[in-house]
C-alpha cells in the first residue's frame, strides 16, 4: 500500500478522489481500487486513508490503454496477413527446400509455424522486460526444426533456407502494414523489433543445434 500523504499537500485542481477518478476512466470504483492495489496505476493515501489519483497519471494510464488496444489490433492484422501470405507463397511456387519433406514432415513444419506465430503474438504483448519464457519457447522451436532437418539428412543451409522463408514473409508483411492501415510508426517499429527478437532466437537455435548434434 502507498504511504499516506497530508491532504494539504495535494493540489486540489490536479488530484481526484477514487469516485472522481473512476468516473474519469469510465470504470467501477472497485476496478480502479484493484488496479491501484496491484500497482497498475499510481495512487496516494491521505492520513485519513482516502485514495487520491493525479490527473496526469490518469491521462497517461488512459493513453497507455489506448495504445495497448491499438497494438493488439495491429498484431492481429499482422498475424492474419502473414498466414495468408505464407499460404499464397507456398501455393504459387513450391520452395526448393520443401521437396525434402514428406507429408508428415510438412505437417510438422506447419505445426511449428503455428507455434511460432503464437509465440510472436504473445511476445508482442508483454512488457519490454518480460517474455523470457516465450524466448525459451522460440529456441525450442528452432531446436525442433533443426533436429527434424538433421534426421532427414538436410544441410544447415537448407534448414536455414526454410527458416528464412517464414522470416521473410513475416517481416515483409510487417513492413507493408502502414501502407493500408492507419498505423503509427512507433507501433509498427515496436512490432518489428519484437518479431525480429523471436526470429533471431529461432535461427540461432537452429545453428547451435546443428553445431552440437549434426556430427553425432
Amino acid at each position: 500500500m502507498p504511504e499516506p500523504i497530508a491532504s494539504d499537500k495535494l493540489p486540489s485542481s490536479h488530484w481526484l478522489s477514487l469516485t472522481q477518478a473512476s468516473r474519469f476512466l469510465g470504470v467501477h470504483p472497485a476496478t480502479l481500487r484493484r488496479w491501484a492495489d496491484r500497482g497498475q496505476i499510481p495512487v496516494l493515501l491521505t492520513p485519513g486513508g482516502h485514495r487520491r489519483f493525479a490527473l496526469d497519471d490518469l491521462m497517461q494510464f488512459t493513453q497507455a490503454r489506448r495504445q495497448a488496444g491499438a497494438l493488439v489490433r495491429l498484431e492481429q492484422v499482422w498475424a492474419d496477413r502473414a498466414l495468408s501470405q505464407t499460404r499464397t507463397k507456398l501455393t504459387a511456387q513450391e520452395p526448393r527446400w520443401l521437396a525434402a519433406f514428406d507429408e508428415g514432415g510438412r505437417e510438422r513444419k506447419r505445426q511449428l509455424g503455428r507455434r511460432l506465430m503464437g509465440v510472436i503474438l504473445q511476445y508482442v504483448n508483454v512488457g519490454e522486460a518480460g517474455g523470457e519464457a516465450l524466448i525459451a519457447e522460440a529456441r525450442a522451436i528452432g531446436q525442433e526444426h533443426a533436429r527434424n532437418s538433421i534426421s532427414l539428412g538436410l544441410t544447415l543451409a537448407t534448414a536455414i533456407e526454410a527458416a528464412l522463408f517464414f522470416r521473410d514473409t513475416m517481416v515483409e508483411v510487417a513492413l507493408r502494414l502502414p501502407e493500408g492501415a492507419p498505423i503509427r510508426n512507433e507501433d509498427n517499429t515496436r512490432l518489428m523489433r519484437r518479431i525480429n527478437r523471436v526470429l533471431n532466437e529461432v535461427q540461432l537455435s537452429v545453428i547451435h543445434t546443428y553445431e552440437s548434434e549434426s556430427g553425432r
